[in-house]
């Protein structure tokens, strides 16, 4: 088995904690985005990328080869990580663990997926302030090039 599949919520979340950002804002949202496309658009890959928090969206697109369900599954992901406090992985990695499942929460699948792909963007002194989502490859994937994307995006802010 890969170790990837295999990872647990603490270790997920450990790999999580140093990707803080020193702001955010639309045009971080936006640089944060391109970074995304251009990293899918390298590798071909199908998939929906959004960024938003529970108030508005930020960054949206649909890249070649995504289907309306990668919208659906964004969206769920993201609900899920908004209301939790979490990577959609590590909560997923949570319930199988526990046995638990998101209806223990009383939440709809309709509406919440705790499937990985689904990343809180974290700002230093502030928190949380948006969830950046991928859907459209296998959940680990999805979860593993939001975070390419976010350490590229503090690699640029970094410099």
């Amino acid at each position: 088995m890969n170790r990837e599949t295999t990872l647990t919520a603490e270790e997920l979340e450990a790999e999580l904690a140093p990707l803080v950002l020193p702001s955010f804002d639309e045009t971080t949202a936006f640089r944060l985005g391109a970074i995304l496309v251009a990293m899918a658009q390298d590798g071909a890959l199908p998939v929906v990328i959004n960024i938003r928090n529970a108030c508005r969206t930020y960054f949206h697109a649909a890249l070649p080869g995504s289907q309306a369900i990668n919208d659906t599954w964004a969206r769920r992901k993201s609900n899920t990580a908004l209301l939790l406090g979490k990577a959609s992985l590590v909560v997923g990695r949570l319930h199988a663990a526990s046995g638990r499942g998101l209806a223990d929460h009383g939440l709809a699948s309709a509406d919440y997926a705790d499937a990985g792909g689904a990343v809180p963007l974290v700002v230093k002194g502030a928190g949380i302030v948006a969830i950046c989502t991928v859907s459209g490859l296998p959940q680990v994937e999805d979860h593993r090039l939001v975070l390419r994307g976010i350490k590229a995006l503090l690699d640029e802010v970094q410099a």
